[in-house]
């Protein structure tokens, strides 16, 4: 098993994300925060126009291909010492079989060439799996965070954080 992170140059590349996004947020996120609020968020935090504006501000965009196929991406900010995951998702069949856990390594990986001191991450507090893959790598648990994004919706997360 091959896997990879191709840097997001392109809107082809930025259209297989949200590809991406509408599949794995509609499987995932919808038990846990119900259709309108995937559908919103979507809208707001992953479509091609969103990307595009996040990559202006220094967001770094990174598409998961497992031998050569496409899998899942995530998402990046260096925020002076710090690096914030902003995103990280894989599809579901490829779920459970220690991608994550690369994906996570070379995210730390940047963080350290980027000489960041640590690298922080907002997760759903019913994300369950998430927290405690999180969890298992080092990360700990800072604060709780609600934080109303319009629409009538709020993101009801923990914020997480790993020391370098």
């Amino acid at each position: 098993m091959m896997i990879n992170f191709h840097e997001v140059k392109s809107d082809s590349d930025l259209l297989l994300i949200e590809s991406m996004a509408n599949t794995i947020w509609h499987e995932h996120y919808t038990p846990i925060i119900g259709h309108e609020q995937v559908v919103y968020m979507l809208d707001k935090f992953q479509s091609v126009n969103t990307m595009k504006a996040q990559i202006d501000a220094g967001y770094h965009y990174f598409i998961i291909n497992k031998d050569d196929k496409p899998i899942g991406y995530l998402s990046f900010n260096k925020r002076n010492e710090e690096l914030f995951l902003s995103k990280i998702y894989v599809l579901k069949e490829s779920r459970g079989k220690g991608i994550g856990k690369k994906a996570m390594t070379f995210v730390l990986d940047m963080a350290k060439g980027l000489d960041c001191m640590k690298v922080s991450l907002t997760v759903n507090k019913y994300n369950h799996d998430a927290i405690r893959a999180y969890e298992s790598i080092g990360f700990i648990n800072i604060q709780e965070l609600v934080q109303d994004i319009g629409g009538g919706f709020v993101m009801d997360d923990y914020l997480m954080e790993k020391s370098l």
